[in-house]
């Protein structure tokens, strides 16, 4: 039996009053929406400083804005190494730690964002420190998955653990509209001239701003791994059995390849709705771009209000039903929802609804359920690289493989592309086992390791 003493179930770190589980559910929700804001806000303000940054190529004024979403491409493709390493430090110094150390690198790249020089004042060093700003970012973000669903799930009460992981996708939601609300004021208030000199430079000061508010939340947070290392850092079971970087991946192949599965449909579908469906419109039925960004807005604030209430159905009738619902659903509806798209603006309103209402299926529980399979030695790690790589892969492609099957004439496709990934994943989901009632592992289990 350790000596290590547990502290997750009892008391608060310095002090022997019960935590609150509000204070935890702040602790990873803010947070999350901070970290989503910094990330999205790269991608709504990329057209005005893209020409700061990059040099125009000859005779093309795309080049700038190419060239930095070239950038946030880079940044996205970091996210499967942040997972891995994010999630190593969340199951080796707990999950406190993990959430500190990804905030910080989150407001470390925007503040750095915020500082980089423009092009004509230092050449390719500007270019060069907006890339360092961004793969640090992907760190971030691509670790913050994996500590947010971690401490979140542990956190939970008894029967709530859908409803706590459901607040990962509502903070993700609130971070993407404060970063479209705050482009939009910046907008609204600067001429062009101004937000593409200076005012796109608040944006993300304000970003590294929101990083110290979510730090001091967090750093007052319960840590969730129930055994602690003594004060020397070492001597203890847990220091002496610390895992592996990849011992989630070596022990648990099974559950890494579940969640690959899990998440493939999940995320295609998600970046899907939430983000290229307003191209989609533009491209495919010549739907005005500035109603196409209202409909976008309405939508996510719809899909943030049915995060919660699909968490509390899965904690009474199971994930499995959920998902099931949901892979189905896109497999058999994606098809005719996106033929139905027209340049009316109540056909795309209803259409992003009707999706959204069937992504909740997925969203509002994929955190419970991948936490769900690991135990608690591995958790955070054993989610990370294996979700965040099935993001970069399926989710983040979603947008260039829509344009790229119009531009290649066969726009048809992409329908078809997003129904066959989902219904991969309902025959996964038909192999998963139902977790919801079953006691989480919130042990290290080093004992016999």
């Amino acid at each position: 039996m350790s000596s290590a003493q547990p502290i997750a179930q009892d008391r608060a770190p310095g002090g022997d009053h019960p935590p609150s589980r509000l204070r935890q559910l702040a602790a990873a929700s803010i947070g999350n929406a901070v970290e989503w804001y910094d990330w999205y806000a790269y991608s709504f303000l990329a057209v005005y400083f893209a020409d700061q940054i990059f040099p125009k190529g000859a005779g093309n004024s795309l080049v700038p804005l190419l060239s930095t979403f070239a950038v946030f491409a880079v940044g996205f493709f970091m996210r499967p190494i942040g997972g891995l390493l994010m999630g190593a430090v969340a199951d080796r110094r707990g999950r406190r730690a993990a959430l500190t150390l990804t905030i910080l690198l989150m407001g470390g790249g925007s503040l750095l964002v915020a500082l980089t020089p423009t092009y004509a004042a230092t050449g390719v060093l500007a270019p060069i420190v907006l890339v360092v700003a961004r793969l640090v970012q992907g760190l971030s973000v691509g670790g913050e998955f994996a500590a947010s669903t971690t401490f979140l799930v542990e956190s939970a009460g008894p029967g709530r653990r859908g409803l706590f992981a459901s607040f990962q996708y509502v903070s993700t939601t609130a971070g993407q509209l404060l970063a479209a609300g705050t482009g939009a004021l910046l907008a609204g208030l600067l001429t062009e001239d101004q937000m593409g000199r200076w005012g796109w430079r608040i944006a993300f000061l304000l970003g590294a701003l929101l990083s110290l508010l979510g730090l001091w939340i967090r750093r007052g947070a319960r840590e969730t791994l129930t055994q602690e290392p003594d004060a020397a850092g070492a001597g203890t079971a847990q220091s002496a059995g610390r895992p592996g970087l990849f011992e989630g991946l070596r022990r648990y192949p099974r559950q890494s390849l579940l969640i690959c599965g899990i998440t493939a449909g999940g995320t295609i579908a998600y970046y899907t709705w939430t983000t290229y469906l307003p191209t989609y419109a533009q491209v495919n039925a010549g739907f005005d771009k500035g109603d196409a960004l209202t409909v976008g807005t309405l939508s996510l604030a719809f899909f943030a209000v049915l995060q919660p209430l699909g968490g509390l159905l899965s904690d009474r009738i199971g994930r499995k039903p959920m998902l099931l619902v949901f892979a189905l659903g896109f497999a058999v509806s994606a098809v005719p929802l996106l033929h139905l798209v027209t340049d009316a603006f109540v056909s795309l309103l209803l259409v992003q609804c009707a999706g959204m209402v069937l992504l909740t299926g997925y969203t509002s529980i994929a955190a419970a359920v991948n936490a769900e399979l690991f135990p608690a030695r591995v958790r955070a790690a054993g989610i990370g690289f294996p979700y965040s790589l099935t993001v970069a892969l399926f989710g983040g492609t979603a947008p260039y493989v829509g344009t790229w099957f119009k531009q290649a004439g066969h726009s048809d496709l992409f329908p078809w592309y997003v129904a066959v990934i989902c219904l991969v994943s309902f025959f996964v989901y038909l192999a998963l086992p139902e977790t919801a009632h079953r006691p989480l592992d919130k042990e290290l289990a080093h004992h016999g390791s």
